[in-house]
């Protein structure tokens, strides 16, 4: 474990808290907070538990917020989504590597995380090569979308400042009977059903322009930037692309076009609601809309929508859905 710490960390631990302050010019107390906001416990300020690398980036987080730089505020909302994703991240790579080692050496569970911790550092600093380049790539894609979004036809004076800033059609899918068909899976089986299904989900999503916004275990929020992508996106979905597998499953999905505000990862706002309460009203296998999104859609090629009856959805009332179709 000593060496894996050392190849993790950046070195040895040989600073106390009290340390890392004074080395990187933060002051004690927002180095406290700085590893709260990352979700790592704060250790006794007197115990030696930081690295080089530590105080590397505690040094960068005070450039940050010098003179010219972002406000504390601003930096600690950073730090609380990185500290978030990595969380996730970390935890998503080890369990990816442990179906792996358990799959190609038959293994069980305990051995295949022993054989996983002997990899790791070998393993580690290409992973962190793999996330390095795709969060400059994902960073390059939000430029280039904010960009050609907020161009001369969309200057600040023309915009309703108090409408929310972000135009997108977001969408669920949803799985059908998720419960009955997983009671009788082992970890295992369980593992591999959820990530085909978020897997072949986000290929669906992807592949038509769009962009998963969260999974929220048996269903996936969705986000694209006009409202023809959405829809194809939730047709493709409910055709049940993005559940093939050995389980047969299927899906309900909703997408609505409307204003969002898009804030820690993910997105907020009437539309968010709505899309939510139609994903649960529609039939297995097929994709609803509102009234203002079909209107949208009409005479678009390729896709068809269908008046339904209305129905009451909680929080909004009577609403008369669409169903949308591939032609």
């Amino acid at each position: 474990m000593s060496e894996l710490d050392g190849v993790l960390l950046g070195g040895e631990r040989t600073y106390s808290e009290r340390e890392l302050a004074e080395r990187s010019g933060v002051p004690l107390e927002r180095v406290h907070d700085f590893w709260r906001y990352l979700g790592l416990p704060a250790a006794d300020p007197d115990a030696r538990q930081y690295t080089d690398d530590d105080v590397a980036a505690l040094a960068r987080l005070a450039r940050l917020t010098g003179p010219d730089g972002i406000s504390w505020r601003t930096a600690a909302s950073l730090t609380r989504a990185t500290g978030h994703s990595a969380d996730r991240l970390a935890l998503w790579h080890v369990e990816a590597l442990v179906e792996d080692a358990a799959t190609r050496f038959d293994l069980d569970d305990v051995s295949a995380r022993l054989l996983v911790l002997d990899q790791l550092a070998g393993l580690a600093p290409l992973i962190e090569a793999q996330l390095v380049h795709a969060w400059r790539r994902q960073l390059a894609a939000v430029a280039g979308r904010i960009g050609a979004e907020f161009a001369e036809a969309h200057a600040p004076d023309k915009m309703d400042r108090n409408a929310l800033p972000l135009a997108r059609s977001v969408g669920f899918a949803d799985m059908v009977a998720f419960t009955r068909l997983t009671a009788a899976m082992d970890y295992t089986e369980l593992a591999g059903f959820v990530q085909r299904f978020e897997s072949a989900a986000r290929d669906v999503i992807t592949a038509e322009g769009g962009r998963v916004v969260k999974t929220i275990g048996d269903a996936v929020l969705f986000v694209a930037d006009d409202a023809v992508t959405g829809a194809r996106i939730a047709t493709g979905l409910a055709r049940g692309t993005a559940v093939e597998g050995p389980v047969p499953v299927e899906v309900r999905v909703s997408v609505v076009w409307g204003r969002v505000l898009s804030r820690f990862g993910d997105v907020f706002g009437p539309p968010v609601n709505l899309a939510a309460r139609l994903s649960a009203a529609a039939e297995p296998g097929t994709v609803l809309t509102d009234l203002a999104t079909a209107e949208m859609l009409r005479g678009e090629p390729g896709l068809a929508v269908l008046e339904q009856e209305p129905t009451e959805l909680v929080g909004f009332g009577a609403v008369t859905p669409f169903r949308v179709e591939r032609r």
